[in-house]
């Protein structure tokens, strides 16, 4: 088949490798920096399965900027644009998507479109309305960065929001991409798969928000967080997963989600959704009043982005740390190589520090989400709620 797939982030590019096995895929971007790393084989994201695939795998994979080539002949179009949340509406901005919509309507109208940039509860269904085509359906991802290919190699479900014979010859293209055995496959309304993909990340924002508050009452009382968190979870009911505490939930998924599911949620009584969201913010000033009452004069930032094998720090965590330290008039320098390599010399303000060793010698505080074997011999200076040495 031929399959368009629009835009080139970690679902986008991640979808694009998966299906270029054996479809012939042409992916639409933007961006004329990334189309060309794409030409030449080389990933725009850091992504040891996509980088792995692109060196070794026979893709039938093209990049282009051109809207006309990209859709004309397409039997399926992919729109994985980004859908940033707006605290001003409290709605996700869905224009990026409407505008390849509009596209697609003057260049190839009938063809069948899969809509897998989040987006609100109930927005296919109004797309559909707005734009007189029924053949708009809407799929959720379950990905993380830096794992996306992985993800999409090893599903954890497939989920299409229609019961059609489009949307089920779609779920059998995704799954014949799958080296897992036995995937569940799930049709349901498109509203119900827009709701599972919310409620899924806001679950999973819920579980790390716990786990942080169970670190903040641990930490504030002198008591080994990791001997209780490790007596809470050999519950079976409650498992070993996804419970190591960290400065908070961030990332380009989990606080975007959250919000709009409790902007969702606005006529609705609730008081766990609106919760989550505000746990964070909680977290974030408990985090920064602990390192601030060591009264350091420099405060060193150990890495901004989210986890291993990412080079993703939109929304990490570790930033609103960072800003809530810098308002008490401390100074604060940040070690990232990726900033290195972009040689940046600044980050919001804050001197980026290229010299490891240098940043460890001028910090006073080495600020850490997550610990890594280099900065283990300052590990006196280091201040984390790293307990598993893990993601």
């Amino acid at each position: 088949m031929n399959i368009t797939i629009v835009g080139t982030g970690y679902v986008g590019l991640s979808i694009s490798t998966l299906l270029s096995q054996r479809h012939n895929v042409i992916t639409l971007d933007i961006d004329e920096s990334k189309v060309e790393l794409i030409n030449n084989k080389k990933s725009p994201i850091e992504d040891k399965e996509i980088e792995d695939f692109f060196s070794n795998k026979k893709l039938d994979l093209h990049a282009t900027l051109d809207k006309e080539l990209a859709y004309k002949d397409s039997d399926y179009i992919v729109i994985s644009t980004p859908t940033d949340y707006d605290t001003e509406n409290n709605y996700f901005d869905t224009s990026s998507i409407e505008s390849v919509l509009h596209d697609i309507k003057e260049i190839n109208p009938n063809v069948p479109v899969i809509i897998k940039s989040t987006v609100p509860v109930g927005y296919t269904k109004s797309l559909r309305q707005k734009f007189n085509k029924e053949n708009i359906y809407f799929s959720p991802e379950f990905l993380r960065e830096g794992r996306a290919l992985f993800d999409n190699l090893y599903p954890s479900r497939i989920i299409v929001g229609s019961k059609t014979d489009e949307a089920r010859v779609f779920s059998e293209i995704l799954l014949e991409g799958s080296l897992k055995e036995n995937v569940e496959v799930i049709l349901m309304g498109s509203t119900e798969a827009e709701a599972v993909k919310l409620f899924s990340n806001t679950y999973l924002a819920l579980r790390v928000a716990y786990f942080n508050e169970l670190d903040s009452y641990a930490e504030s009382h002198d008591l080994d967080a990791l001997e209780i968190i490790n007596g809470v979870c050999l519950d079976p009911r409650i498992g070993e997963h996804y419970n190591n505490p960290s400065f908070g939930y961030g990332g380009y998924c989990l606080p975007k989600d959250t919000k709009q599911l409790r902007a969702n949620y606005k006529d609705i009584p609730n008081n766990i959704i609106s919760a989550i969201v505000e746990a964070n913010s909680t977290r974030k000033d408990f985090i920064a009043d602990q390192i601030i009452k060591k009264n350091p004069k420099i405060v060193g930032i150990y890495r901004l982005v989210m986890k291993a094998g990412s080079d993703n720090f939109r929304s990490s965590s570790i930033q609103g740390i960072m800003k809530r330290v810098k308002a008490k008039g401390i100074e604060v320098v940040v070690y990232e190589p990726v900033l290195s390599e972009n040689k940046q010399t600044e980050f919001f303000h804050s001197k980026v520090v290229n010299n490891l060793n240098d940043f460890k010698q001028m910090s006073d505080i080495i600020v850490a989400n997550r610990l890594t074997d280099e900065i283990l011999d300052v590990k006196q200076k280091v201040y984390t709620r790293d307990l598993f040495n893990s993601d």
